[in-house]
């Protein structure tokens, strides 16, 4: 752990930035513009704290833009035969706050950002819409370094999972959905969830476990309900495979 310093203020402990840097290098390809980076992971909250620095809501505006249209070409060049509504659906189940967020913490973007100390004392370096809004300024910091092309790339080497994941979820496009529909071709009945919460009310966490068929078959953390239950549902969704026996 380190302390980053940017425009003369020294941000709270985190990775040196010098790590993002060689992740975003290696799969971009090209260089990144570091002071750039450092805008980028400037959160509103740590900005305010020091004399209103500039923040990443500017890169944030400008990625979320460039996240669509990598995402959507990807999907309309991929499924030639879908139209614009199923399209359009696909893409809001990639380019939503929980999938960006997810992607985020693949590699661990919450360790990089600056935040300010109540945003830290309370869990900001996991609260999705913190990881979301960093990873669309991310984005936008890639495109400006390295064009589109190196955009695209930073997107489909992260996105491109999630993109081929979409396809398969059923029409609301949605684990939970999705496992229900999978739940009542297999004749199992409908999922039932359980939920445990733990925490103070400003930093709760949430454990779901979803039974089919009195079976549990997934658990997911999260830090609402939703995202626990649908992390759960989706781990009960590969669990349950159409041809299999009902389980039991």
């Amino acid at each position: 752990m380190a302390d980053t310093d940017i425009e003369g203020v020294t941000a709270l402990p985190q990775r040196p930035v010098e790590v993002l840097v060689t992740h975003l290098t290696e799969v971009v390809g090209q260089e990144i513009d570091e002071p750039l980076l450092l805008r980028a992971l400037t959160h509103r909250s740590f900005a305010y704290e020091h004399g209103d620095l500039p923040n990443n809501e500017r890169l944030e505006f400008l990625g979320d833009s460039v996240l669509g249209l990598v995402v959507t070409e990807t999907l309309f060049l991929g499924h030639p035969e879908l139209p614009e509504g199923q399209l359009a659906k696909l893409r809001a189940a990639v380019v939503n706050m929980r999938a960006l967020a997810d992607v985020a913490r693949t590699f661990e973007l919450g360790e990089f950002v600056m935040l300010g100390k109540g945003e830290e004392a309370t869990g900001g370096r996991d609260k999705a819409s913190i990881l979301a809004d960093t990873m669309e300024a991310l984005i936008g910091t890639v495109f400006l370094s390295a064009g589109m092309t190196g955009a695209a790339a930073f997107v489909h080497h992260h996105f491109d999972g999630l993109i081929a994941g979409a396809a398969l979820l059923g029409a609301g496009l949605d684990w939970k959905t999705s496992l229900q529909e999978k739940a009542a071709r297999a004749g199992l009945g409908s999922p039932d969830y359980a939920l445990d919460e733990t925490g103070p009310d400003h930093e709760k966490h949430f454990h779901a476990r979803v039974v089919v068929g009195e079976t549990i078959l997934g658990e997911g953390e999260g830090r609402s309900k939703k995202e626990a239950e649908q992390r759960a549902a989706q781990q009960a969704w590969h669990h349950l495979d159409d041809s299999s026996p009902a389980v039991s």
